[in-house]
């Protein structure tokens, strides 16, 4: 018995242009068409910033004793307390603003942390140091750079206490931080991370001076850039506290001195939990309030 749903002398079979029409075929057709084009597109775009980009990288690597080496080893660390810093007041502070600051700086300089890892990953070099910190700051006779800021400018209290680098809070000051709450929190945090930034920045713009290879160069001005704007905007929010910035980092490179937070005053330690982060007692830490 012949089914009639399969011609005569047939398989059974139905090809493409049966089952779809001439019309449907060739929309068909026309639609994987776009879909390699687009993948090709795609392909040929990364192929051409791999060659664009990894070139720099790629090519004969800096020396283990260059700026480019010394420089992100040692802004790993700093990037490293910066993110501690941050990521604290997320949950302790009690304005919603400084908390999204706070999370933008946590997220590009965990991403910052990561691409200088694997740049000296590419260079095949450790991330840990013998050196002195900033040692890659000075010239080949020993001199500092003109900021000051380089091996040794560190006062040798606040390197026992965890501030190896100017601009880095001490171990006392995190721990104070991280027993604040509220406009307390917030307060404590803008202090030390405009300071943080502070410290910071100088060796950023020595290495965009320094550098040898483009691409780190491009990276560290870039990182400069975006901790200037987010001093000005730390200050405006601290100004909203009616508090001020500790002084910042000078030669001595000591966080410490004129910055103590006494972490077992009950003033330092009972800040307001008010979510809006506008009430609240201020606290001892607030170094100084505007005058008038």
């Amino acid at each position: 018995m012949t089914n009639s749903a399969i011609p005569a002398g047939g398989s059974g079979k139905r090809s493409v242009f049966d089952r779809w029409g001439r019309r449907g075929t060739a929309i068909v057709l026309s639609l994987l068409m776009v879909v390699m084009l687009l993948i090709g597109a795609t392909a040929g775009l990364a192929l051409s910033n791999n060659v664009t980009t990894a070139a720099p990288t790629t090519s004969t690597p800096p020396g283990v004793a260059s700026v480019d080496v010394g420089f992100m080893r040692d802004m790993i660390v700093h990037h490293e307390q910066g993110v501690l810093l941050a990521h604290i007041v997320q949950g302790n502070g009690g304005n919603s603003t400084v908390a999204g600051l706070a999370y933008d700086i946590e997220y590009t300089q965990t991403a910052q942390i990561g691409q200088m890892t694997g740049f000296l990953s590419l260079w095949d070099y450790s991330l840990n140091s013998l050196d002195t910190p900033m040692a890659w700051m000075t010239d080949s006779s020993g001199h500092s750079d003109m900021t000051g800021m380089s091996a040794g400018s560190v006062d040798a209290a606040a390197a026992a206490d965890g501030a190896i680098m100017p601009g880095m809070a001490t171990n006392t000051q995190i721990a104070a931080l991280k027993t604040l709450r509220g406009q307390a929190s917030d307060i404590l945090f803008l202090q030390l991370m405009i300071r943080h930034h502070q410290g910071g920045i100088p060796m950023m713009d020595y290495a965009v001076a320094h550098v040898s290879n483009p691409v780190v160069r491009n990276m560290a001005t870039k990182m400069s850039e975006s901790q200037a704007l987010e001093i000005t905007s730390m200050t405006q929010l601290l100004a909203t506290y009616g508090a001020v910035p500790m002084p910042a980092p000078g030669p001595s490179g000591n966080p410490s001195a004129t910055s103590s937070v006494d972490s077992s005053s009950p003033a330092a330690t009972t800040g307001s939990t008010d979510p809006s982060g506008t009430a609240g007692p201020m606290t001892e830490m607030t170094m100084s309030t505007p005058t008038t």
